[in-house]
């Protein structure tokens, strides 16, 4: 089952993940600075499409429960030293993010 994935902003550089599976979800605040996002992204895509897919990465390695509850988005490189580079490649492939 594929999960769905709602990132909402909650105040500067924080942003609610809510993962929703069937009847169950789980909710993850995620703290992320312009300089990772830049360093992520070059500014190519959403902030919020960069929290998504960061959850898309990590719910291919792990359960959601196992995620953790508050974190900061480099700490998922700590744990799955490929993220950095994967998410950057990600980025680079996606079309140019529109003002919004």
């Amino acid at each position: 089952m594929t999960a769905k994935i709602v990132v909402e902003y909650v105040a500067e550089d924080k942003f609610r993940a809510t993962v929703v599976e069937g009847p169950n979800q789980s909710s993850h605040t995620v703290t992320l600075t312009p300089e990772y996002y830049q360093k992520l992204t070059g500014g190519k895509v959403g902030v919020d499409e960069l929290v998504r897919h960061s959850f898309e990465f990590l719910l291919e390695r792990e359960p959601k429960e196992s995620i953790l509850t508050e974190f900061d988005l480099p700490l998922i490189g700590r744990y799955f030293p490929e993220y950095e580079t994967e998410i950057i490649k990600w980025a680079a492939r996606r079309p140019a993010a529109t003002a919004g």
